[in-house]
């Protein structure tokens, strides 16, 4: 195998596979990735098992095919000190050994034989629909900052895609929770699809955003029972779903909360983090005390201090309710428009919060004791 490759084209690849690859795996196979070289193509595949990232590099000067696997974080920390956008050059010396050299440097590195390399033959059938991807982008952005990390309870560690119906109009819903908050955001389809829920994983929903960041196109989803296929561009994600059902996220959203806090959203987010600094990894209760068209918050830490803000909003009760300051932050970073609107209760039950821009996100956040 012999080709010549740009090196801003790899690196970028070679980035996504970053992202896929287990830090430590029992498995030294698992920690390369899988290079092929035929055409004008390198194709580069790296796998943990549960998640398959296939990319496809165009405009590649192939000499000589065929394919090897190496060690991907060694490849990757090489070819990023590289010049950006010189041609680099590999040369399958041995079945063991590549040649990498760019300039006037010279790697040799250890390969494994690529018959060792697990890979999967996918029947996705014809269940495909398609998704422009920036507004899928947005979707998991508003909600995968409350995907739980308790393992115990696997089936919250993921988001929870479904298709509903309102007024004659077909949404792809996602849903999120930790149980200590929940984020609920849906998506207009031009068409009902053919899609059965899922649970997507944590790891995929972060790969998938990072494939979508800088893509301006459409992608393609095909399911199965328990797996997915997202096409896009060049670039093709396998992921497992997760085994489990998600609970009735719909009983848990508040229908009594009356008392609604209407604050300047900058200023809200600007507020809670000042007095939140004193608290070292932001947990700490932020507490509200609220009065007619006053917020007054403040924050108390045991070992660092305290902190007290005051903020003018529309507000037209007397209530003292605390959440953690982490999850205010993290809603409120989320907010598309200028306004926030939190609507309460009392001091035990759960917050609804909405962006009056947004009709199609909803967020829900328990509050703290004390």
């Amino acid at each position: 195998m012999k080709f010549s490759v740009n090196q801003k084209d790899l690196q970028q690849s070679l980035s996504y596979c970053q992202g896929v690859i287990e830090k430590r795996s029992t498995l030294p196979i698992l920690s390369n990735i899988l290079l092929e070289a035929y055409g004008s193509k390198l194709k580069i595949t790296a796998t943990d098992l549960d998640l398959i990232f296939i990319n496809e590099i165009d405009n590649v000067e192939v000499i000589e095919e065929g394919k090897t696997t190496i060690t991907s974080s060694t490849l990757y920390d090489i070819i990023r000190k590289f010049s950006s956008g010189k041609k680099i050059n590999f040369n399958l010396n041995t079945e063991n050994k590549i040649q990498i050299e760019s300039e006037k440097s010279i790697f040799n590195l250890n390969c494994i034989n690529p018959t060792e390399f697990p890979l999967t033959d996918e029947n996705f059938n014809d269940n495909e629909f398609n998704l422009n991807a920036k507004h899928f982008l947005k979707l998991m952005n508003k909600c995968k900052f409350s995907i739980s990390n308790d393992e115990t309870r696997h089936y919250l560690s993921g988001i929870y895609f479904h298709q509903t119906q309102m007024e004659d109009k077909n949404y792809l819903t996602a849903a999120a929770t930790d149980s200590h908050r929940m984020s609920i955001s849906k998506l207009l389809l031009k068409d009902k699809i053919n899609f059965e829920p899922i649970i997507m994983p944590k790891k995929t929903i972060f790969q998938i955003c990072a494939l979508l960041e800088d893509y301006d196109g459409n992608i393609k989803i095909f399911t199965q029972k328990s797996k997915i296929k997202i096409e896009l561009n060049n670039s093709i994600l396998i992921s497992k779903l997760i085994d489990g059902k998600f609970p009735n996220y719909i009983q848990v959203i508040p229908k009594n909360n009356k008392k609604k806090l209407d604050v300047d959203l900058q200023l809200f987010l600007n507020s809670v983090d000042r007095v939140a600094s004193v608290s070292l990894d932001k947990k700490d209760g932020v507490k509200f005390n609220l009065e007619k068209d006053k917020l007054n918050l403040s924050v108390n830490n045991a070992s660092s201090g305290d902190g007290k803000d005051t903020l003018n909003v529309k507000f037209d009760h007397e209530l003292d309710i605390s959440f953690n300051s982490r999850y205010l932050i993290d809603i409120a970073s989320q907010l598309d428009g200028d306004k926030i609107e939190i609507f309460l209760n009392d001091s035990g039950s759960p917050a609804l919060i909405k962006d009056p821009s947004d009709f199609d996100t909803i967020y829900v956040v328990m509050p703290m004791k004390g």
